[in-house]
């Protein structure tokens, strides 16, 4: 695959992409990454064609497979398991598919022999494309992805599965299928560790030619065979490729902005030279009329050297600084006695010192955010010292035993979902102009000083927009500064950074590094995670348990239904 000199604009008139060249060789397994917003769903849109550059051509062969950010996106109301493998078939299946339903319906109306005809031509055609071959593969894949057959599992419906088994299906479909080039926006959004593990497996196993869009900094570094980058330009964005793995990516990325800056300081120092032997020879030439040859013929050097221009401007880099406070509190942050989720977990005790960083580490459904919620709601009986920082009130955990925090303990509560109602409708700049009208909470700051905060966040340029309509990624940042805002002492963080961008997830670690206060973050980001010195693991038999280190094959909790 071939991008070559791709150019898009935006419809108010910006460049969002400007002269974007790159090539994805054949088995590659290439990595596009960059800020959130800086376009690489939009030049991964250019290359499926579902969107027309202003310039340049792409160009590839073999046949495509497309996963896009959301796999249910266009296939109408209460779409169905085989709707959803349809959607990532061949075309000419696709297509043949489409029409085998049509005249099925037809012929409840019309049962005549024209009909019958036509259906039998579509039957036909139907297999030529491949359509049977391809049932085959469907039944291995909800096999593997569902435990059932594919005659028993077409007609069930996409509401009925997880987000992360909707992600399964499109992945072991278009690894299994028959196009030999795969576009993947966001594989792993969804996919529970053990399910971004398959997917590494299967990634370095296939033949097949793979771009991908991810976050996840240990997929990438276990896959990845070269790293594209969308850099951000004062006039569109550009590429960059590193020939190397992820392992390798960050070190040539500062190498290679270091040589940006010593091309521009050498070119800075020429001038200056240049310039100064013009207005030396120009005194000379007043006095000498010998020297007017050489003073020319330093004015035209000048002139060429100033028309040639200085090197390619360094690409911007996305400054996020993230400057969490925190403060000191009593020894012991979090004190937990026989504390049993209600239908969730069974009774556990656990004590968190100040300054602690704890990794919350377990399968989906367990009850880590519920565990979250109810520390960040200040315990079973909170006292008035540990009340939660924020506007929204928030919703009672049912539990027995109990769940205290230690004296000066405010909790600061990063919610998954990026549910916050009580910021519905508000623009950024209202929501930090009032304050959380709380007299020792998060305090109201004037308009050019809430502009200055979110500079430091990459969200000046979102002031005026409602917090609803920002990015997963841009709402996350918010929430993260609102935190930095409130003054809280204990971090209460659920899944941070599933949203964020690779440079926003390093100043969030860096944030984290330079906090003073308790921190507790269910995760399941192995990257994220090493930053950690104690691990929770909540466990398949129901069990919570402290280990040495990250765990990540605990399986589902089994209940009684």
């Amino acid at each position: 695959m071939d991008v070559a000199g791709v150019r898009y604009e935006l419809p108010d008139g910006r460049v969002l992409l400007d002269d974007v060249s790159f090539r994805v060789g054949e088995g590659a397994k290439v990595a596009l990454v960059g800020a959130n917003g800086a376009g690489k769903t939009t030049l991964l849109r250019i290359i499926t064609g579902d969107l027309a550059p202003h310039a340049g051509v792409v160009t590839r062969s073999g046949g495509l497979g497309v996963m896009r950010q959301d796999v249910k996106a266009g296939l109408g109301e209460d779409p169905t398991v085989a709707d959803l493998l349809r959607s990532v078939a061949p075309p000419r299946v696709r297509a043949a598919a489409d029409e085998v339903d049509r005249l099925e319906l037809a012929l409840m109306d019309t049962d005549d022999e024209p009909t019958q005809m036509r259906y039998a031509e579509a039957l036909a055609e139907y297999a030529d494309a491949g359509g049977y071959d391809l049932e085959v593969t469907w039944d291995v894949v909800t096999t593997a992805a569902l435990g059932t057959s594919y005659e028993r599992a077409r007609h069930r419906s996409l509401s009925t599965l997880s987000g992360g088994e909707q992600k399964r299906l499109v992945l072991e479909s278009l690894l299994s299928g028959p196009d030999e080039v795969l576009l993947l926006d966001e594989p792993d959004n969804y996919l529970d560790v053990p399910g971004k593990i398959w997917l590494e497996q299967r990634l370095r196993a296939s033949d097949k030619t793979v771009l991908m869009i991810s976050h996840d900094r240990e997929l990438l570094d276990n896959t990845a065979t070269r790293v594209v980058t969308v850099e951000l330009g004062f006039a569109g964005n550009s590429v960059w490729t590193h020939p190397g793995g992820f392992s390798s990516y960050h070190q040539a990325r500062q190498d290679r902005f270091a040589r940006f800056e010593e091309m521009r300081k050498r070119w800075d120092e020429e001038h200056a030279k240049l310039k100064a032997l013009v207005l030396r020879l120009k005194v000379k030439a007043e006095f000498n009329d010998g020297m007017a040859a050489a003073y020319k013929a330093a004015q035209t050097r000048l002139r060429k050297f100033e028309e040639a221009g200085p090197p390619t401007e360094q690409p911007r880099e996305q400054q996020v600084q993230m400057r969490l406070k925190g403060g000191r509190t009593g020894k012991r942050a979090v004190v937990c006695e026989q504390l049993e989720l209600t239908g969730l977990m069974r009774p556990f005790d656990l004590e968190v010192w100040y300054g602690e960083r704890v990794a919350v580490l377990g399968s989906n459904g367990s009850g880590k955010s519920h565990f979250l919620r109810l520390l960040a709601a200040g315990g079973s009986d909170p006292d008035v010292g540990n009340r939660p920082v924020g506007e929204d009130p928030i919703a009672p955990v049912a539990h027995t035993g109990s769940a205290r925090l230690g004296a000066r303990v405010r909790p600061g509560w990063f919610v998954q979902t990026h549910d916050h109602p009580e910021l519905v409708g508000r623009t950024l700049l209202e929501i930090l102009h009032r304050g959380d009208g709380h007299p020792d909470g998060r305090q109201g700051m004037g308009r050019e000083q809430a502009a200055r905060v979110l500079d430091r966040y990459e969200l000046a340029a979102s002031g005026e927009q409602t917090f609803e309509s920002l990015s997963g990624g841009q709402q996350a940042r918010f929430q993260i500064l609102l935190l930095e805002l409130s003054g809280a002492t204990l971090l209460l963080l659920d899944e941070p950074t599933d949203n964020l961008d690779v440079q926003s997830a390093e100043a969030l670690e860096e944030g984290l590094t330079a906090y003073e206060g308790t921190v507790l973050a269910v995760t399941h980001d192995r990257w994220f995670a090493r930053g950690f010195d104690r691990f929770l693991v909540y466990g398949a038999d129901g069990e919570v348990y402290e280990s040495d280190g990250p765990v990540w094959d605990e399986g589902r909790v089994q209940r009684a239904r």
